[in-house]
């Protein structure tokens, strides 16, 4: 029997599907007010129909509840939910400290190595522009601790005067760590001061004559500038907050959020949760910070441009997260409800402008389930394309479409990894991709439920690749996933694109066809990602030493072998008794050295 305890309940189906996932003060109540025959909403009346059974998890507290409801929520995706799709993590400038030249970079995800971090900031776009007018500015280092190590003289940054070329010398110790000092208190909100050292230090060098050094320094003024005027906002009352407006229209919801840290803004991100036609401003605004603060530090101040429920109760949740109090405010007047009101603003604009796509897609996703003889327009679409030089570094890479369009976080790529492929095998490679792409479909989801199974596949090639994809389909007992090969026409023209199914005539659409030029914008996005792809991984192994995967051979005993040696190739054809000659290099060294080369053949 359930009590009045807090907790969290779960609504089934006749699947034991999860419907919803709530939470309440009191528990036997809530179930109560659920077993009322009127009183609800369409939304709430019609899940309560489609109800079955319900799971209970009492808590000790309404915080404890609110803190597991998000969880689940995140965890389950139930239908009837208000829902954040788009929860990505956001980098941070990291000024790192386990060195004695600190390096500064972009960072994301755990904040586990030694340093200063700043951020978030909305996306890498913002966090690079922002690094590299820093770098114009202070001159730091963006270099790796290895490649640092290695350098024997400057590299190219250092030409352009982007680094001050520490790595050989040419800062002193202490001179770099006041840059370092400089930078972190600029991300810390100092810029002013740190403008006013810089004009002294400008004006003295000219009054000395030192016009190079004075030029120099007007260089960094002027790039400091920039940063602050990219930035657009930069509110003087708010230090540290994040902006959440929201915009509601025709049952869809957009919520933009702006970062503000040390009274600069470090940019902006749009979030389009789901919802119902009948969901408040107030139940999507309470199920947004929910979620999206699950994985993320909220800013001391959350300015929001509508209230929340159980706004006591989120402080209180977010507070305990965080370690600190966290205040919720809903402006009325000033300069706080001039930004909230911007923020609201972008998402009203952002709304109406993915409404106008969304519109357009249904559009050409209804054109192409005709062309393509669809049973219904596709609602997920898989496009596949692979990539290689002669048959080395080959990767499968795969991009997904939808009814918003494309959906980035399902991309994926595939190492090939088919030792008895012959080098350039496009047929054998299409058949590792797919076989193991829905090997894994089948595993994990074989009876459909989620939304991880494509209704169309386009595949990048003609009759040959058809063939393959019908013959693994037809290995792994799938029957009910069309397929189409996009092949381009005889002289390999953009618009003589021929197209291919099982057991059909190859053929073609109309040249000013909409539906022709979505496949080619698909196709064309499949290949940028694969070729993208490739491109990374031979540059990694173009970049690769032998010497970095040698246990217990660090950044000074592989630059003293290189040293002695010349080459990592050279060191892998050393004796025994010439690498113990290595300054560094023990007898026990220089053996793991040496069997680690020669057992390798």
């Amino acid at each position: 029997m359930l009590d009045g305890s807090p907790g969290v309940y779960r609504m089934l189906d006749t699947e034991s599907r999860v419907l919803y996932v709530g939470k309440a003060r009191n528990l036997k109540r809530r179930v109560a007010n659920y077993a009322k025959p009127s009183g609800h909403s369409p939304r709430i009346a019609r899940m309560i129909r489609e109800t079955t059974s319900m799971m209970f998890l009492t808590t000790r507290t309404e915080t404890e509840a609110l803190l597991l409801e998000q969880n689940l929520i995140k965890q389950l995706k139930p239908r009837y939910n208000v829902l954040l799709r788009d929860d990505k993590s956001f980098p941070n400038i990291l000024v790192s400290q386990s060195h004695d030249f600190a390096q500064i970079k972009k960072h994301r995800g755990k904040k586990t190595e030694k340093g200063a971090y700043f951020g978030p900031f909305a996306s890498a776009g913002a966090v690079n522009r922002t690094l590299n007018q820093l770098q114009k500015v202070f001159l730091l280092r963006n270099c790796t601790n290895a490649q640092f190590e290695g350098r024997s003289r400057p590299c190219l940054l250092y030409q352009i005067k982007r680094c001050s070329g520490p790595c050989v010398g040419l800062i002193s110790k202490a001179e770099y760590a006041q840059s370092v000092e400089d930078a972190t208190r600029f991300l810390s909100g100092h810029s002013t001061e740190i403008q006013e050292t810089l004009a002294a230090q400008m004006q003295a060098a000219s009054d000395d004559m030192e016009f190079e050094r004075a030029a120099a320094l007007r260089d960094r003024i002027k790039a400091l500038t920039n940063v602050q005027s990219v930035q657009g906002i930069n509110p003087r009352g708010v230090s540290e907050a994040d902006i959440i407006g929201l915009h509601m229209e025709g049952g869809q919801a957009c919520v933009q959020v702006f970062f503000i840290r040390a009274n600069q803004n470090w940019g902006n991100q749009d979030f389009y949760p789901r919802v119902g036609a009948d969901v408040s401003p107030a139940e999507v605004m309470q199920a947004f910070l929910g979620q999206f603060y699950a994985s993320k530090d909220p800013a001391r101040q959350l300015i929001l441009s509508h209230g929340i429920e159980d706004e006591d109760l989120m402080t209180e949740a977010l507070a305990e997260k965080l370690g600190r109090k966290v205040e919720i405010l809903v402006p009325q007047r000033g300069e706080k409800l001039e930004l909230v009101s911007g923020a609201t603003r972008n998402a009203r604009e952002s709304l109406v402008r993915k409404m106008s796509e969304a519109a357009t897609q249904d559009k050409l996703l209804k054109g192409l389930a005709e062309a393509f003889g669809l049973k219904s327009p596709p609602q997920r679409i898989e496009v596949y394309d692979n990539s290689h030089i002669q048959g080395t570094n080959a990767v499968g890479g795969m991009i997904v479409s939808g009814t918003e369009g494309f959906i980035k976080s399902q991309y994926r790529k595939f190492n090939i990894k088919g030792d008895d492929l012959t080098p350039g095998d496009d047929f054998g490679m299409m058949k590792e991709v797919l076989t193991r792409r829905f090997k894994r479909l089948l595993k994990e989801d074989p009876d459909r439920q989620s939304e991880a199974w494509p209704d169309l596949l386009l595949i990048d090639g003609g009759a040959g690749q058809i063939s393959a994809v019908a013959e693994i389909m037809g290995e792994l007992g799938i029957s009910d996933v069309p397929f189409i090969g996009v092949a381009k026409g005889v002289d390999r023209d953009a618009g003589k694109e021929e197209f291919y199914r099982p057991g059909s005539s190859p053929f073609a659409l109309r040249h000013n066809d909409p539906v022709l030029y979505f496949v080619q914008r698909l196709r064309d996005e499949a290949h940028r990602f694969a070729i993208g792809t490739h491109r990374a991984k031979r540059a990694k192994s173009v970049m690769a030493n032998p010497l970095d995967e040698v246990p217990g051979v660090g950044p000074g005993r592989k630059k003293a072998l290189l040293a002695h040696f010349g080459s990592a190739k050279a060191v892998a054809r050393a004796g025994l008794a010439d690498l113990k000659a290595v300054d560094g290099i023990s007898g026990a060294l220089a053996e793991t050295i040496h069997d680690f080369f020669h057992d390798r053949g």
